[in-house]
């Protein structure tokens, strides 16, 4: 039988804090969302031409303009982040929020930002290299976090000397991961470092798949979860998990039929067909500013993103 699942939101960097910003965060909160995300990237896609700020010094701003609503990156990659420097910037937002911070980390991709920190010469990092540095980054970095005293560490891509991360993080042991992945080997670092585990869904059903063949995907996904948890020797039902919407194919304007953003009723109606396969927190981008570019993910417009984040929560727990 399912649970109620929370609902939270992802906030894309794109407001000047002056402008729209602090209020995004401030209306999350008013709203009752349980978390507030937002992306960890040095420019986006067809945001790349347009504002577009630090996702850390934004989570820190959000941290000291709210009091209650959780906060968090979705996702955090090792594209341009190392563990050492990541983790002393973590165990000092996570004192600022008084605890609020979740992260959220994935392997990362090709495209928008991947090749940012690379020479001219440099070939992007194959899926093969992007799990290597991700298989090494998460342990680092949770030790990092454990361990305020000091560790040193001497690895294929990353180094630590006597890095110290004192007094550590509010939230102990540490703060949460959220762990991004759908791949065997994303999936057995969920499975041993998460306290979450995040899917966006299949990205080839969202192409051409049907909503039925999605949802079908994502189940695939969640067992191969449970797995992995098992040769971890973890009870899967210990992670929260996590669909961050808006790339099913039922987002797609291209595909023919309704969308969940057709009214409050059909995001409950889909948010309960997760919430089956036992997703205990669902995500939905908050309305980007008017003039950015065209961006389906996102609910449409702040009347329906108000609607959902108070009528449809509170159909989900009828």
């Amino acid at each position: 039988m399912s649970s109620t699942p929370r609902l939270s939101t992802v906030i894309l960097p794109v407001h000047r804090w002056n402008e729209g910003g602090r209020s995004a965060w401030q209306r999350a909160e008013e709203l009752g969302l349980h978390t507030a995300y937002t992306y960890d990237h040095l420019a986006w896609r067809a945001f790349r031409e347009r504002p577009w700020f630090g996702a850390l010094p934004t989570l820190t701003a959000a941290a000291c303009a709210t009091s209650r609503l959780r906060l968090g990156t979705l996702v955090t990659s090792p594209n341009f982040r190392h563990p050492v420097t990541l983790a002393k910037e973590l165990i000092s937002l996570d004192d600022i929020s008084a605890g609020r911070i979740t992260l959220g980390i994935g392997a990362g991709g090709n495209g928008f930002d991947a090749t940012t920190l690379l020479r001219g010469d440099e070939q992007p990092w194959t899926p093969r290299e992007r799990a290597d540095r991700f298989g090494e980054f998460v342990p680092l970095l949770d030790g990092l976090l454990r361990e305020p005293a000091g560790l040193t560490h001497e690895g294929s891509f990353y180094s630590a000397t006597e890095a110290r991360n004192v007094p550590g993080c509010v939230q102990r042991p540490r703060l949460p991961f959220a762990v991004a992945a759908t791949g065997p080997r994303g999936l057995r670092v969920a499975a041993q470092y998460g306290q979450a585990w995040v899917t966006t869904g299949d990205p080839k059903q969202y192409e051409a798949g049907s909503a039925a063949e999605s949802l079908d995907a994502v189940r695939g996904q969640v067992d191969k979860l449970g797995k992995a948890c098992a040769e971890s020797g973890r009870d899967v039902d210990e992670l929260d998990k996590i669909l961050l919407t808006g790339f099913t194919p039922e987002f797609n304007p291209d595909l023919a039929g309704g969308g969940p953003f057709d009214s409050v009723d059909a995001f409950v109606d889909f948010a309960g067909r997760y919430a089956e396969l036992g997703f205990t927190e669902i995500v939905v981008h908050a309305p980007v500013p008017d003039g950015s570019p065209d961006f389906p993910a996102a609910v449409p417009d702040e009347k329906l993103f108000e609607e959902i984040a108070t009528q449809g929560l509170a159909q989900l727990a009828g």
